[in-house]
């Protein structure tokens, strides 16, 4: 603001303040007034210089003014702060800005009242600052706080600027202003309502009530009662006073203007108000004199003659030429209208009057002339496209509060029925008025960013009637309303309701081509918006079709609405997608992670919102909203990544903080896309405009390169650790090798290392690391078992058969002297098996249990920790295919339906390594029970047994040889494996009996008298392993033992029996009816089982058959 302006501002202040002051003094507010020494009257006081509190202090007292004490009081308050009262007290305000005062001053403040004040000094005409000024009296004082209401308001919200907002309706040639036009709708309501018989001429009255309710504020007493006034008068006249407020006309034009219609009416008996020519008769009835200046009467007197040139010539309701002359006669009379007000008295006068008198003649004649469709007296000056949808907008805007122009006020409702008085002089229909108010709505809206408005204006444009609905009468008007405004494309022909629409449109359209910007916190507003835009789309089409466009059937109307719909999918999303690609370029460098992962992250959360808030609305107008949004981001995503996965080689930071964010987004966006298509020929349709990211290809390739390297180390691992051990139980309670353990704890870490790859994974990748484990498990089972060597090592060689015969047998016994046997391991290798303790054996089959045991728990923590990293149904896209990922896949939904997973094949990982252990250990426990009979205990069993008769070497004396080393190997065996390693120990000890029996060589014969004794031994050694219930099952030792029972059957027949039993399975063997059978048991009928019972028989019949028949030798 410059300095002539704050001078205005300030003598104006003066001068209401001292009318004010004289108001008061001259009022009976006041009981007495005592006048200070040296004043007779008031114009002997300087009034600038009194204390109006002071005053009003006096006033509410109903106390004696003393107006020394008031000069004296305005002086004082002079040096104090700036104060106002508050229910919380007196506050008071700083002068100067504290941050800016600097710091406190070092010099001591001056003592109290080290100068005392100057009283002041008073004599006749006091004033210190005064000017001249006239009297005013209260009546021109309200007045003027009437025309205060034209002062600009200041609104309670920020606007927008809507300067682009405009309608497609070209300008007017004239010029006329927002304001030229606001003020001429309130002209138009004005002869409207007079009309109807509502107009009144403002009342003196009315000054005088406000005049008595100022005299009353100031003398009324504490303890009475406020009555509020009522907000407005009731009925037509409150109704205008209030149209008056909204549409900001001040007190001074209404009544002006008021009096203006009245006095031309007053002439015009028996004909309505509303065919007055308002310009006309306005600058008729309203002189110079009725404003405060002439540039404000000029200003005036011009907008009225351009309405005249805008109402009768560039927009007249019935057609006219421009080379009419009418249109140039009046053309000139306006000139010479205008340039009346610039001569000088009398020559202005009088050409004004001329003027008015010329206009008058052939405006009439051209307002009144009949259009189609009239009836009656008709004044056609304000109603002619597109000036009346103008001012017609102008008193729409009146519903709306002017301190708060998101709301609309308490008498909307009433105004607009109000404003219906209208439709006459500016020629507004039913679709008209239902257009102009949606656009009034819609723009306040955009002002104000309302979304109530927004509602209103979607719920007005459902009330503009379609072509079809429109009475004929209305049709064809409405037809009519055509102008030609300037387009992208050149100059087109617009109809209003498309004038009015068609920036709606593009609004809207402009504001969902990018939702995600502009409702990110306010979807409910987006949903109306779209709703506005489908309507005035159908709306703009039906115009179109009113033009001889071909009307669209209602399936192309669905189909050009899901169109648009998906138009601003993905437009909106493209935007959305290139800010978070400007956001993750501009963090790039203040970021740990990778900007492609970034921005795999973010598109993510773009996606989870766009299908939790934004398709849900879209998906209204396109069922598939989601997925065309999924499909989209995937493409957008592609290019993006695509490079990056052609260059990757290698296991880097980038490459696993990459890849996993790339397989999440894409997982994500396929399960949206699945979530919305149920038929597979719609899921196909968004494959094929998707191209895979082969994310889990590239990192299959990475994550098999890298377990394959694990394992080819794990191998190494495996080796050097099985040939390291020594095969001694770590503690009593840890009966296994140490090597096993370390073999684990290296497979547990190549875990761990796995699924901290942070990779994107399918099960083939876990299914090559648990294969890998496998073999390595497998391979440690073979290096355990071979390092036992063969087990025919451990039986000697069988002797040749012979025919018994006691001399022989007695010469045997005799001769000490061993002849070394060939057949007989060497000296290493009999070193080797002597290494083989019954401890280390034990330890062996304990570290075989230990890995059953633990490959079960390994298979439980890869299953747990697979279904954290992969927590949904894992249907890998083989070959590149998306479909099986999909829910909608029948094979998937009878998995689902089943309860099969494909992690439950994760309970096969370790198949191969348990039936390497269970045969391991079945040949560990064989080792070990014939080691313990064959070789540890040969000298008792094997070669003691029986030796030259059965009385002199019973069973008991190997059972007792037996019972310590039974109770070793239960010592170190671990529990679930006893009952195995100890059946290992009982077939042995048959096999070893057998061995005594049928290849005892020349020492061992036995007659039939000794079978009683053989079936006493065996029972013996059945007893020692079943041990009175704590040893083996019964059931186990009798079937275990069930062979041997039979073949010493055979001990107890008679030889000629045996004989021919022998005959007759030779017979059978050489006729193939009894094959040979294989392998190392035997059976009682085979012919070599009875062949050997004979070589060892003592019995003169069975020697002479073996030597006669058999050719077999003594010795």
């Amino acid at each position: 603001m410059d300095g002539s302006t704050d001078l205005e501002l300030l003598q104006r202040y003066r001068r209401d303040r001292r009318e004010l002051l004289n108001f008061l003094l001259a009022a009976s507010v006041i009981k007495k007034v005592v006048m200070p020494p040296g004043a007779v009257s008031y114009d002997d006081i300087d009034l600038d210089q009194i204390s109006v509190d002071y005053i009003l202090e006096c006033a509410r007292k109903n106390s004696a003014l003393d107006l020394s004490e008031a000069i004296k009081r305005y002086h004082d308050d002079l040096n104090l702060p700036p104060s106002s009262e508050t229910k919380l007290g007196e506050i008071y305000y700083l002068v100067t800005n504290p941050d800016l005062s600097g710091p406190i001053p070092s010099r001591p403040p001056p003592r109290k009242g080290s100068e005392p004040a100057t009283p002041p000094t008073y004599k006749k005409s006091f004033s210190l600052q005064s000017t001249p000024s006239k009297r005013v009296d209260v009546d021109d004082e309200l007045d003027d706080d009437e025309d205060d209401d034209e002062l600009p308001r200041k609104s309670q919200r920020a606007l927008n600027d809507i300067s682009n907002f405009v309608l497609d309706l070209p300008p007017l040639a004239t010029g006329l202003s927002d304001d030229d036009l606001r003020e001429t709708a309130y002209e138009v309501l004005l002869v409207s309502v007079g009309a109807a018989g509502g107009l009144i001429s403002p009342a003196k009255e009315k000054k005088e009530e406000k005049k008595s309710k100022l005299v009353r504020k100031f003398t009324r007493n504490k303890t009475d009662k406020y009555v509020p006034a009522p907000t407005r008068a009731a009925g037509l006249a409150g109704l205008m006073e209030t149209m008056r407020t909204q549409m900001e006309i001040s007190g001074v034009s209404d009544r002006r203007t008021r009096e203006a219609i009245l006095h031309a009416s007053a002439g015009r008996v028996g004909k309505r108000m509303d065919t007055l020519l308002v310009p006309l008769e306005l600058l008729s009835a309203v002189p110079h004199s009725a404003f405060p200046d002439k540039i404000q009467y000029i200003r005036w007197s011009k907008r009225q003659m351009n309405l005249l040139l805008e109402g009768l010539l560039n927009h007249p309701f019935v057609g006219i030429e421009p080379s009419d002359r009418s249109a140039l006669e009046l053309r000139g009379l306006v000139a010479k209208l205008e340039e009346a007000e610039t001569l000088p008295s009398p020559a202005g006068p009088a050409q004004h009057t001329e003027s008015i008198r010329g206009i008058r003649g052939v405006a009439i004649a051209l307002a009144e002339r009949v259009g189609r469709g009239d009836t009656g007296e008709v004044c056609h000056w304000a109603d002619g496209y597109h000036l009346n949808v103008r001012i017609y907008e102008k008193l729409l805007m009146a519903v709306f509060d002017v301190l708060d122009e998101g709301q609309l006020v308490e008498e909307a409702e009433e105004i607009l029925e109000m404003l219906k008085s209208t439709w006459r002089v500016l020629g507004i229909t039913q679709t008209i008025h239902d257009t102009c108010y949606t656009w009034v709505l819609f723009r306040q809206h955009v002002l104000t960013g309302e979304p109530a408005l927004l509602q209103l204006a979607a719920q007005q444009m459902k009330r503009i009637p379609s072509d079809s609905q429109r009475s004929t009468q209305e049709r064809f008007y409405v037809k009519g309303l055509r102008a030609v405004v300037e387009g992208p494309d050149g100059p087109q022909e617009l109809s209003y309701i498309q004038s009015v629409l068609m920036p709606i449109k593009q609004w809207a359209d402009k504001q969902l081509q990018d939702y995600h910007l502009h409702f990110a916190d306010a979807p409910s507003k987006m949903e109306v918006l779209v709703t506005v835009a489908m309507i005035t789309g159908r709306l703009i089409a039906d115009e179109n079709e009113n033009s001889g466009v071909a009307r669209m059937t209602s399936t192309a109307e669905m189909a050009a609405v899901a169109k648009q719909a998906e138009d601003y999918i993905w437009s909106s999303v493209k935007l959305a997608y290139d800010r978070i690609v400007e956001e993750v370029e501009a963090k790039q460098g203040y970021d740990d992670k990778h900007p492609l992962a970034q921005l795999a992250e973010n598109v993510q959360r773009l996606a989870k919102k766009d299908a939790n808030v934004f398709s849900p609305i879209l998906s209204k107008w396109h069922p598939q909203a989601i997925a065309i949004s999924a499909c989209l981001l995937h493409t957008l995503y592609q290019k993006e990544l695509k490079p990056f996965l052609d260059e990757v080689s290698q296991l880097t930071d980038d490459v696993t903080s990459v890849l996993p964010a790339a397989d999440s987004l894409e997982q994500f966006l396929m399960e949206l896309i699945a979530s919305v298509t149920d038929d597979e020929d719609s899921r196909r349709v968004f494959e094929q405009q998707m191209t895979p990211y082969q994310v889990e290809v590239v990192s299959g390739t990475i994550t098999m390169r890298w377990v394959n390297t694990q394992l080819a180390q794990l191998t190494e691992w495996v080796d050097r650790s099985a040939q390291q051990e020594k095969w001694q139980p770590l503690s009593a309670q840890q009966r296994h090798g140490g090597s096993i353990v370390e073999v684990f704890r290296i497979v547990e870490e190549t875990i761990d290392q796995f699924f901290k790859l942070n990779l994107p994974m399918r099960l083939p990748q876990l299914k090559g690391l648990t294969n890998g484990f496998d073999n390595a498990l497998q391979q440690y089972i073979n290096r355990v078992v071979a390092q036992l060597g063969d087990k025919r090592d451990l039986v000697p060689p069988a002797p040749s058969l012979t025919r018994y015969k006691k001399e022989v047998a007695l010469k045997s016994v005799s001769n000490k002297k061993k002849v070394a046997d060939p057949r007989l391991p060497d000296e290493r290798r009999s070193s080797e098996i002597n290494l083989l303790s019954t401890t280390s054996l034990c330890v062996r089959l304990n570290t075989l249990h230990y890995i059953l045991s633990h490959a079960d728990l390994l298979e439980d923590n890869l299953r747990d920790r697979w279904a954290v990293k992969r927590p949904q149904d894992d249907f890998s896209r083989a070959n590149g295919s998306q479909s099986k990922h999909l829910s909608g896949d029948p094979d998937m939904r009878r998995m689902r339906e089943s309860g099969a997973r494909p992690v439950d094949d994760l309970s096969m990982a370790f198949e191969g390594s348990r039936k390497a252990v269970n045969t391991a250990i079945d040949k560990i426990c064989d080792f070990t029970g014939t080691k313990l009979i064959f070789w540890d205990m040969r000298d008792t069993f094997i070669d003691g047994l029986y030796k030259v008769s059965v009385s002199q070497a019973r069973m008991q004396i190997v059972v007792d040889g037996l019972d310590p080393v039974l109770g070793e190997l239960c010592e170190v065996i671990v529990e679930p494996l006893r009952d195995r390693v100890v059946l290992g120990l009982l077939n042995a000890a048959l096999d070893g009996l057998l061995r005594v029996l049928l290849d005892g060589g020349p020492t061992r014969g036995f007659s039939a008298n000794d079978s009683t004794m053989l079936e006493e031994d065996v029972t013996v050694l059945k007893e020692f392993f079943i041990a009175e219930g704590d040893g083996l099952p019964k059931g186990v030792v009798e079937n275990a033992a069930s062979p041997v029972q039979q073949i010493l059957n055979l001990y107890s027949l008679d030889t000629n029996q045996v004989i021919e039993t022998f005959k007759r399975s030779s017979e059978q063997m050489a006729a193939g009816a009894n094959p040979t059978r294989t392998g190392s048991t035997r059976f009682a009928s085979d012919a070599d089982t009875l062949l050997r019972v004979l070589c060892h028989r003592i019995d003169p019949v069975a020697s002479k058959f073996l030597k006669t028949k058999m050719k077999l030798s003594s010795t």
